[in-house]
């Protein structure tokens, strides 16, 4: 069965950093915070399809509650202690259901958006704009218009402008973002930087 559907992919910034820095425990345990966080972070009909690695899909028949569960998800991963930054993806499309598994290029276009999007940003296509009713809910900044594999004309994106904590660092070795800088450890040469352990300024002091 073919139908419109809004999708959001959305995974963490650094993943591999901190997996090599801080070992697979550890990894998997900021996965499951991960989920824990997106599932509070759901609105309306917004449900989360699948995972994996350390990226989510979510889908819902309505663009708008999808919005808020994109910004939901931005705001609470930015303001969470020792956590990855999340970038995502937004679009609106038509998609093939069979199995309770979903096909067809929007899929591999909400994919590639979500990779273009920079650490800490969710950007959507021009297609979830026009799907969204109320447009005034959060500002789009245009990012021009882009090629993606398999898509015949360029698309164009926009940024999904939030406002965002101005006091958050992120850790140079594992990628970790820094809210509280009393809890982190100080380094400042050359130019200053915030690290979460004795383990990370190490490898940084001697690379």
């Amino acid at each position: 069965m073919e139908k419109n559907i809004a999708i959001l992919m959305a995974d963490l910034s650094g993943y591999t950093a901190l997996t090599e820095t801080h070992g697979p425990a550890t990894a998997a345990d900021l996965i499951d915070r991960f989920i824990q966080i997106a599932e509070r972070c759901l609105v309306g009909d917004t449900r989360i399809h699948e995972r994996r690695g350390d990226e989510i899909m979510f889908v819902s028949d309505s663009p708008e509650t999808l919005l808020e569960t994109a910004l939901n998800l931005e705001a609470k991963t930015a303001r969470e202690e020792n956590f990855l930054q999340v970038h995502g993806g937004l679009h609106f499309g038509t998609i093939l259901k069979r199995a309770g598994s979903y096909f067809g290029s929007t899929i591999n276009l909400v994919a590639r958006i979500a990779a273009k999007a920079s650490p800490g940003t969710f950007w959507c296509s021009d297609d979830f704009i026009e799907s969204i009713e109320d447009k005034s809910v959060c500002n789009f900044l245009s990012k021009g218009n882009h090629r993606f594999k398999n898509i015949k004309e360029e698309k164009e994106v926009f940024e999904i402008r939030v406002d965002r904590p101005e006091n958050i660092t992120v850790d140079p070795v594992c990628r970790m973002v820094i809210v509280d800088h009393q809890n982190a450890i100080y380094y400042p040469h050359p130019t200053g930087h915030y690290f979460c352990s004795s383990q990370c300024l190490a490898i940084y002091r001697n690379n």
